[in-house]
């Protein structure tokens, strides 16, 4: 299994302060676990975090995080909410700054 770092991507665009913390990460786990979203098995949900409307989602697998990624859009929507939201999806950064080393780094 790859690194925790490895398997978790960024969410912002979290609709703050709508609803209460436990239901808003319900919420982003349905919404990763869905195919139509590029979605699947979610290991975690880190909201609320440090940063205002940014949550962390967990995937059990790394394929997953690269399947979120080519999606173009995230709509957030469900019944508790009165509109859908655009969610942006990045990579961890830790990640990228581990990948960038093994590329510099460690011989192919």
């Amino acid at each position: 299994q790859a690194a925790k770092s490895a398997r978790t991507v960024v969410i912002t665009g979290v609709p703050d302060g709508l609803l209460q913390n436990d239901v808003m990460t319900d919420i982003l786990m349905i919404h990763f676990q869905k195919s139509k979203n590029n979605g699947g098995d979610v290991e975690e949900v880190a909201y609320p975090t440090g940063k205002k409307g940014v949550a962390y989602v967990t995937f059990e697998d790394q394929e997953v995080v690269e399947s979120v990624l080519k999606k173009d859009e995230h709509r957030l929507e469900d019944k508790r909410l009165s509109r859908y939201y655009l969610l942006k999806v990045t990579r961890y950064c830790e990640n990228v700054s581990a990948f960038i080393i093994h590329l510099l780094v460690l011989p192919v």
